[in-house]
């Protein structure tokens, strides 16, 4: 069905998608070839929210379409949000194919931008390279198909499974390269997620800095059940959007005037980390949340089946049997009823190894 040239020219579409992964948050990166008799002849990529697709910056660059062949990653859009539909700019320029590596995973859209296409007499294929295709837009597509942000929870450790010394003692645990390789989980991140406590404890800001390249800031969201965390916190030293989620409804809203905060009221339920995560799916368009938290919150979010990947930087060092664990979890009795995990990728970073796994659900 597929052909060498074929795959090349989406493997190619595929890794000019990834040039967005920092700057386009909340729309999917996309990628995009123009072909002429197996010869590319243009490309181009989603940039920037709100600007032109990777569709119109590849014909942009094409000095002649017509007659040639568009090997996208993604469903061209058929609907107007931040810019104009794309269809109508395909039909213009006159294209004898398109070939398009998955379907628009919007239920309310999925498909249209196909069948228009084709009514309009273009030839349409669908589905080559698209598990690596689904890989480039995983938050979105989650947020897209189950009203929720796909979740990352980051940890570090010793090689004996501790994120502190008996005295809370934890910096620190992994070398600079390491912790320099948070940052870029950071900006490619839609929200960095933590707690009251760790905000009390740490006193941490949460921005992605030290970096060479441009990106979104990611929102900083904080999950304050009782609004105790301090107007004076470094969180809010830093520009940027920061969300508190809380189950207090009082006049304490009050002392984060002076700030970018927004205090979002959620009723207390057995639901509650849930209901946190849809407020910033469905308001905020949050596509990829990075837990960045201790193990007592990082467990609650794990226990509520909220956590979809586990990013665990493991350094060559042992704390003894006293220290501190990597999450506090439910009681478990049965090896059988034990979160089973896949590792996805394995690497050195530094001395240290980032371990990359899903949870099993």
């Amino acid at each position: 069905m597929w052909t060498a040239k074929d795959y090349q020219f989406m493997s190619r579409a595929i890794q000019l998608a990834k040039h967005g992964q920092y700057t386009c948050d909340p729309n999917p990166i996309v990628g995009c070839v123009i072909t002429k008799n197996d010869s590319l002849i243009s490309e181009g990529w989603h940039a920037v929210t709100g600007k032109p697709h990777a569709e119109i910056n590849a014909l942009n660059a094409c000095e002649n379409s017509i007659g040639s062949t568009m090997y996208v990653t993604l469903e061209p859009c058929s609907h107007h949000g931040r810019t104009p539909p794309c269809i109508g700019a395909l039909v213009d320029a006159k294209l004898k194919k398109v070939i398009i590596s998955m379907a628009d995973p919007n239920p309310k859209v999925s498909g249209r931008g196909i069948r228009q296409l084709e009514e309009l007499g273009i030839e349409i294929k669908q589905g080559l390279l698209e598990s690596q295709a689904r890989k480039l837009n995983i938050g979105f597509i989650k947020r897209m198909t189950s009203d929720l942000p796909y979740v990352r929870c980051k940890m570090a450790q010793s090689l004996d499974g501790a994120t502190a010394l008996a005295n809370g003692v934890s910096k620190w645990i992994t070398s600079f390269e390491a912790r320099r390789d948070v940052h870029h989980l950071r900006a490619a991140s839609s929200a960095i997620l933590t707690s009251a406590e760790t905000i009390v404890r740490d006193n941490p800001i949460l921005n992605p800095r030290d970096l060479d390249f441009d990106f979104k800031e990611p929102i900083r969201v904080i999950v304050d059940r009782n609004l105790r965390i301090s107007e004076k916190s470094r969180i809010f030293e830093y520009r940027g959007k920061i969300i508190i989620y809380t189950q207090v409804e009082s006049d304490n809203h009050k002392k984060f005037r002076n700030h970018n905060v927004d205090i979002i009221y959620i009723s207390k339920s057995d639901t509650w980390l849930n209901d946190v995560c849809k407020n910033m799916a469905k308001k905020y368009e949050v596509n990829e949340v990075l837990i960045e938290s201790g193990a007592t919150f990082s467990g609650a979010m794990i226990d509520a089946g909220l956590v979809d990947e586990l990013v665990i930087y493991m350094a060559p060092k042992l704390f003894g049997n006293e220290s501190l664990p990597l999450f506090k979890l439910k009681k478990i009795n049965e090896i059988k009823d034990t979160m089973g995990c896949e590792y996805t990728d394995i690497r050195k970073i530094g001395k240290d190894l980032r371990l990359t796994m899903k949870l099993r659900k």
